[in-house]
């Protein structure tokens, strides 16, 4: 099976009408990645987490894969319009304050219905409530803090949920359960630290052998402490679910049987971030092209656009990468620029005016915020092309 990281001749025939710049998702690809995911999530449903897509066609896609079930939303906004767009099970996975979509969700049945919403902290159900439109029961979920505590000055995870023991969930739990117009029936805790770093960090096997040392370490940490919080809350509400993971520690997550459900989403586009993984590989469905314009000199060309950085901690590890032809890096003084990027290397020398550079991006979805539109490729052909959500006039974050 061809796929993008070995043909840049059939990606370029396969785009040869269209002008660049473009985005491109190379679909045996795509489902590849797909099939992966669900093999490693051990027979437990894979919610989508629509950050990382951001295109409504490739969450049908996904959800239409065996092993896949709901999406994992990031705005309520979003979770709304998803909802009324057919996505039967919508879990928001970070509180809102949304108040125009708390007072739509409270005032609908079917809305009600399909977005259960994440809280931590009881102001939040204070919000809720008044921002209420209607008397609509709102679906809770909880969050676990996954972070692993090293003495009370050193924590390695995401700044997320306060709730890091089981007595706090307990406590938010009965707190819920107690209140009208909401009702408990999940509980999430998404391990990035795990989950979202790389554990084979090229030229650096020491580093490399000490993230998967640390990573272990928290893997076993909180699986104790995730069965702990599970059993501790269901003895105070009957949970539907209990999701966990992400794309790099799926297999792990799904082991532990106090989960019920895992969340992935970047593993099926598999942007750079996740190429540094001792347990999985994946194949790049998601790329986007820009057009050579100029030809400074010897061993340098410059693409038109370029600057579109990730989000998270500032590093040259957030840029997207320049891929196909191979050999091709940024100017050390320019790096990628919003409006041109020169590229340095012999690679330049054999690209003309007009040809295209194929990059990937850092991270998934986010690169679905640059494009209004997707080019579906299959083979050598554009099959379809499919809004993103920027194409479909939605802004979310």
């Amino acid at each position: 099976m061809s796929y993008p990281s070995t043909d840049r001749a059939r990606l370029d025939r396969a785009t040869a009408h269209l002008d660049a710049p473009l985005a491109v998702v190379d679909l045996k690809a795509f489902d590849a990645n797909a099939r992966s995911l669900a093999q490693r999530a051990r027979g437990k449903p894979i919610r989508v987490a629509s950050k990382s897509v951001r295109c409504r066609a490739l969450l049908e896609r996904a959800l239409r894969q065996d092993g896949f079930a709901g999406v994992l939303s990031f705005t309520l906004a979003e979770s709304l319009w998803l909802a009324r767009s057919g996505f039967p099970d919508v879990l928001l996975a970070y509180p809102s304050a949304d108040r125009a979509g708390y007072a739509a969700l409270t005032s609908d049945p079917e809305l009600a219905a399909a977005v259960t919403v994440t809280v931590d902290d009881p102001a939040q159900l204070d919000a809720i409530d008044a921002a209420r439109g209607g008397t609509e029961q709102v679906r809770v979920c909880l969050e676990l803090d996954t972070s692993l505590r090293l003495g009370r000055a050193l924590r390695v995870g995401a700044l997320r949920s306060p709730l890091h023991d089981p007595d706090q969930l307990v406590a938010l739990a009965r707190t819920v359960v107690d209140r009208p117009g909401f009702r408990l029936v999940g509980l999430m805790a998404y391990e990035g630290h795990i989950a979202g770093v790389g554990d084979a960090v090229p030229g650096h096997p020491v580093r490399s052998r000490a993230i998967r040392l640390l990573q272990g370490a928290a893997r076993r940490e909180l699986a104790a402490r995730r069965a702990a919080a599970v059993r501790a809350v269901r003895r105070v509400a009957d949970l539907e679910f209990v999701n966990g993971g992400g794309t790099g520690s799926v297999q792990h997550t799904a082991a532990e049987d106090a989960v019920t459900e895992l969340a992935a989403g970047s593993g099926l586009y598999v942007p750079r971030l996740f190429d540094h993984y001792t347990s999985f590989r994946g194949h790049p469905a998601a790329l986007f092209a820009l057009p050579v314009v100029r030809r400074p000199g010897v061993g340098v060309v410059t693409v038109l656009g370029g600057g579109y950085p990730a989000s998270g901690a500032v590093g040259a590890d957030r840029l997207p990468s320049p891929y196909l032809p191979r050999g091709l890096r940024y100017h050390p003084l320019e790096g990628a620029g919003e409006v041109q990027t020169p590229l340095l290397g012999p690679a330049a020398d054999d690209l003309l005016i007009g040809d295209k550079v194929w990059f990937r991006h850092a991270k998934a979805g986010e690169l679905c915020e640059r494009f209004d539109a997707v080019q579906l490729i299959d083979g050598e052909v554009v099959v379809d092309v499919v809004p993103t959500y920027r194409g479909e006039g939605k802004t979310f974050l």
